[in-house]
């Protein structure tokens, strides 16, 4: 552990065995410092972790102060899901059927959309991002629009840039693409490096999208264990390339999608050592790694998770992001850096979208422009790691003996794994009949796996609604488990 994690855990320790109870007052970073003999800096950075965390709030020109804590985080926590353990074959993919089902199923406004792909709408600047789209487009060169052709806005890919360079990453500019959203910026990068009935590898499970898109493209689906807390299973994947690096060429692994940080729906995070040798391993077979990092920026520790393009010294990774997730829903831009792989791509997006929307595109460099973005990022990591808090308390105190739950240090999704006889297709079903939307696990997988798991999103603030909604459904789970055979 580094210092300032080791000081926030013994601030955690102190918190969770009640000598500092809700509403002490934390010992001041000065005192802190003097008492641990760390610098001041460490201090805070256990402070902003704890923080995240919802243990701890700072008062204005106060210090810090313990929390209210919710009852039964810590005297009921359940245990994590077990790792996946998926076929060792590749197969078809025909998933698309359930996904617009479900999705379909779950569009009316008035559900408490635990089901969702996006955190609440509250949580996003939205009335500062319409005037940086209006004074974004008052500005506007009308030459502008031809040069936002594919790579994209020029502007906004050297501010990509720029955060990639504060990030510790050195991306040039050129290898950025700008796309509508990252959904397209990864189905370009993956039809760039395969063709019909190539195999691609995916976690298991993996985000639902992966596999449409898989299905789209008519390619195979070889599904790697993963853990929950993890990640990808990287001796799994290594006996894989090598049992298919002996096949014909035709029949081996041609690309790897996958989302090292906060994947969905597991939430899981690979650690930094995994990551570099995820692409080393990857670099030693030559297999493109399309990497999906939407949620990279929404982490609760006080840095940002390196992305495994990081460690990238082959080209051979594609990094796919967006700004959806973390500042601006339904502006739909995008973008990748695609390595050794940015012709390609540049090309299949004029060949197919032409370009992303201009005035999009203008919003959000203009915003970048005035700065504000972090402070906006610090303030909806903390919203994030407060709701899933309540979450996890809500999870342990009304769903049924047995259920496992994930805890992720990021994103906003718990990923429940409910007893052996829930039916997560049916109590979807049925929670919607109670005006509840949810994600059974079913659609996470090529082969409809994980029937007894739901995937939830706890990025909606709306507390007293969001708390009712668990109960209901751990209360449906709970009756389903209960009348289930051998009960």
């Amino acid at each position: 552990m580094k210092r300032y994690e080791r000081h926030a855990d013994a601030i955690a320790q102190l918190i969770h065995s009640g000598a500092l109870r809700p509403g002490d007052r934390v010992p001041s970073v000065r005192e802190a410092s003097r008492t641990r003999g760390i610098s001041p800096s460490t201090v805070f950075e256990a402070y902003y972790l704890l923080e995240a965390q919802g243990l701890i709030h700072a008062r204005p020109r106060s210090g810090y102060y313990v929390s209210a804590r919710l009852p039964g985080v810590a005297e009921a926590r359940p245990a994590e899901p077990l790792p996946s353990r998926p076929a060792a074959t590749s197969t078809g993919v025909a998933i698309s059927d359930l996904v617009f089902e479900v999705l379909g199923l779950a569009r009316d406004r008035d559900l408490v959309p635990l089901g969702s792909a996006f955190p609440g709408l509250e949580l996003f600047p939205l009335e500062r991002l319409a005037r940086c789209l209006g004074s974004g487009m008052r500005k506007l060169d009308p030459w502008n629009i031809v040069q936002s052709l594919p790579p994209g806005d020029e502007r906004l890919r050297q501010q990509l840039a720029l955060r990639y360079g504060l990030h510790g990453m050195t991306v040039d500019a050129q290898e950025i693409i700008i796309t509508n959203g990252a959904m397209e910026a990864l189905n370009l990068c993956l039809e760039a490096v395969t063709r019909p009935g190539d195999i691609v590898v995916v976690e298991s499970p993996t985000f639902y999208a992966a596999l449409q898109a898989l299905e789209r493209l008519n390619l195979q689906a070889l599904e790697i264990a993963t853990h929950p807390r993890d990640g990808i299973d990287l001796a799994a994947l290594a006996e894989a390339l090598e049992r298919q690096s002996s096949r014909h060429p035709q029949q081996r692994v041609k690309a790897c999608w996958l989302m090292p940080s906060f994947q969905n729906p597991l939430g899981s995070l690979m650690p930094e050592d995994k990551k570099r040798e995820l692409v080393a391993l990857l670099a030693r077979h030559q297999v493109p790694l399309i990497e999906d990092d939407v949620y990279g920026e929404l982490h609760f520790g006080p840095q940002r998770p390196p992305p495994a393009k990081a460690f990238d010294g082959d080209g051979l990774v594609m990094h796919c992001s967006s700004f959806s997730k973390s500042l601006a829903p339904g502006y739909r831009v995008g973008w990748v850096a695609a390595g050794r792989f940015a012709t390609a791509v540049q090309r299949l997006k004029l060949m197919t979208t032409l370009s992303a929307a201009t005035p999009s595109q203008q919003a959000l460099s203009e915003y970048l422009a005035q700065g504000g973005y972090d402070r906006h990022l610090r303030q909806l990591r903390r919203s994030l790691a407060q709701q899933q808090a309540m979450a996890l308390a809500s999870v342990a105190r009304h769903f049924p003996q047995g259920t496992r739950v994930s805890r992720p240090e990021g994103g906003y999704f718990l990923w429940v794994e409910l007893p052996p006889h829930v039916n997560a297709l049916e109590l979807h079903r049925q929670a919607l009949a109670q005006g509840i939307s949810l994600a059974p696990g079913q659609i996470f997988s090529a082969d409809q796996r994980f029937a007894n798991c739901v995937r939830i999103n706890y990025g909606h603030p709306a507390q007293s609604r969001f708390e009712a909604a668990l109960q209901t459904v751990g209360e449906l789970a709970t009756a389903m488990a209960n009348t289930s055979p051998g009960a």
